[in-house]
């Protein structure tokens, strides 16, 4: 598989290329960091590590970038170790962080989780489910609304899926995490959450705000008064 480097603290950059490259890993370093989405949309990645302090635009930028044409999966990593330089990182469509110092063996073991539950992810034979009005096309990753269309990143897909599969009925918070997560180790308490209010922000955007409804200690389900 191919995973696009987007660092530029060389000595980091090609410790993770060395590093990833050792389980058969295909990575690609950007050099121009002004020609970022050229280098992306040339080597269609499976994966994409970026850095959030970069040269010309920031790692926010590129991933907002990424994410107007592409769903694949992304990691942050980034000396910024604050909660909220993490939470804009998921908010901006991050999958995953990793804080600097790099730990090379996490990193491989993130990369490889996330990997792999995008990959192996098996598609429903009924590609459509629907509630009410609002429908969840899996096979396309997206949410189809009174004509209107919403994209979804790969975990934004899972997290649906498992609320259109229980409907009016709630979806505990463990339940999403295995469904989404696998009940990977490395997975902060903060990450469904973020991944619930990005979702919240998007869906508000054609008009199903109140989509979800979360009850404190239950979980999480859709109700009819966001569609």
């Amino acid at each position: 598989m191919k995973i696009l480097i987007v660092e530029d603290d060389v000595v980091i950059a090609k410790a993770l290329k060395k590093e990833l490259e050792k389980h058969e890993y295909k990575t690609t370093l950007v050099e121009d960091f002004a020609q970022v989405m050229e280098v992306f949309q040339s080597l269609k990645p499976h994966l994409v590590l970026i850095d959030i302090n970069l040269p010309y635009h920031n790692g926010y930028y590129w991933c907002s970038q990424i994410r107007s044409h592409s769903s694949v999966p992304i990691i942050f990593i980034s000396s910024l170790t604050d909660k909220m330089d993490q939470l804009m990182a998921m908010q901006m469509g991050g999958d995953d962080y990793l804080p600097k110092p790099i730990d090379l063996q996490l990193t491989v073991a993130k990369v490889q989780a996330l990997l792999r539950r995008t990959y192996d992810f098996v598609t429903p034979q009924n590609s459509e489910r629907a509630f009410y009005n609002v429908h969840l096309d899996t096979e396309k990753a997206a949410i189809n609304y009174k004509n209107q269309t919403l994209s979804l990143t790969f975990t934004e897909l899972q997290i649906m899926t498992c609320l259109f599969k229980n409907g009016e009925e709630f979806s505990s918070r463990e339940e999403i995490l295995d469904a989404c997560w696998q009940n990977d180790q490395f997975i902060d308490d903060n990450t469904l959450a973020v991944n619930i209010s990005r979702l919240r922000k998007k869906l508000k955007s054609i008009g199903l705000a109140e989509l979800i409804e979360t009850k404190k200690k239950v979980g999480y389900r859709l109700t009819n008064e966001g569609g």
